[in-house]
């Protein structure tokens, strides 16, 4: 049997330290299909690196925030794989603009 509370339990640990122990954040932006804009904090572990901090603007203008105090919703939530913005066709932002939405 699945102790989901446990995973969940783990996985809020696990976010949540490297969120708050984070001496390097990298921040990108992602357009997708629908117009809607991703906006993502990362920080480097074991050579990959990890988002900690995710945030959906829609085209419709609902924000939609993820992080380890909010994993996920009816909307989406955190991703849970590792990220490569070249492959993954991120646009590396200045730390100031992913603020401004990530407080919005």
């Amino acid at each position: 049997m699945v102790d989901l509370e446990r995973i969940r339990a783990e996985t809020v640990a696990y976010f949540r330290a490297l969120d708050e122990n984070a001496t390097l954040r990298h921040h990108f932006r992602h357009a997708d299909e629908e117009s809607g804009l991703w906006y993502v904090e990362a920080v480097p572990d074991r050579g990959e690196l990890i988002v900690v901090k995710q945030a959906e603007l829609t085209s419709a203008g609902q924000l939609h925030r993820y992080s380890w105090e909010h994993l996920e919703d009816e909307h989406g939530g955190l991703t849970d794989q590792a990220i490569a913005p070249e492959e993954d066709l991120l646009e590396a932002i200045p730390a100031k603009e992913f603020q401004r939405v990530w407080t919005r």
